[in-house]
Formats: C-alpha cells, structure tokens, sequence
C-alpha cells in the first residue's frame, strides 16, 4: 500500500474501533498498491490530513489485505474515498481528485 505521510493504516481488525468509533468525521481511503490513481492521491491526502487535522481523521485500508470490509461496505473500484460520521458512511467518492475539488466534496460532510 502506498502510505501517504500523516495518514494512519487501517485493517480489518481495527476499522470498527479507528473509524466506526471515532470521535470526529474519518475519510477512509480504500487504496492498493497496484492502483495509479491510488499513488497521485498519496500527497493529497497527507495535505489533508495535516490541514484538517482538528475536525477530520484520516485513514488508509490496503483492499488485497482487508476484504471484510471491502465487502461489507461494497467497495469495488480504488480508489473509494468513504466519510464515515457516528460510526455511519455518509459521502462516498471514486476516483482521485485534486485537494480543492476534495475539500469541497468534503466540506457538506464535515458541517456539525
């Protein structure tokens, strides 16, 4: 898995307790080492994650190593951006995307 720098791993093990159980709004990227579009949104999500750091957590899931949660949240194509608010996913994204055009996909999600 490409590990963007400031962003925390996940697994199958550890997603309910690092995502479902968050006290803040988590991106979960669905990612895998073999996906290009995976690698372009690396420095966007570490630009992320240090910008919103107060109001957001997020987090990467290697899909070759985790199918429980592929499965259980129907993830198909990497990479799947899913927000995850009060242990619910309520904004899901497929593609890489540009950090501004993904800020502002993320802010209607990011409102209390």
């Amino acid at each position: 898995m490409i590990q963007a720098k400031g962003v925390a791993a996940v697994t199958d093990a550890d997603f309910d307790a690092e995502v479902l159980g968050a006290d803040r709004p988590v991106l979960v990227e669905f990612t895998a080492d073999w996906c290009g579009p995976c690698r372009q949104l690396a420095p966007v999500l570490s630009a992320i994650a240090a910008q919103e750091r107060a109001r957001l957590k997020v987090v990467q899931l290697d899909a070759d190593t985790n199918p429980e949660t592929m499965a259980r949240y129907g993830v198909l194509s990497m990479p799947t951006l899913m927000v995850f608010r009060g242990g619910e996913p309520v904004r899901s994204m497929v593609g890489a995307r540009p950090r501004r055009r993904l800020l502002q996909e993320l802010e209607d999600a990011l409102q209390p």
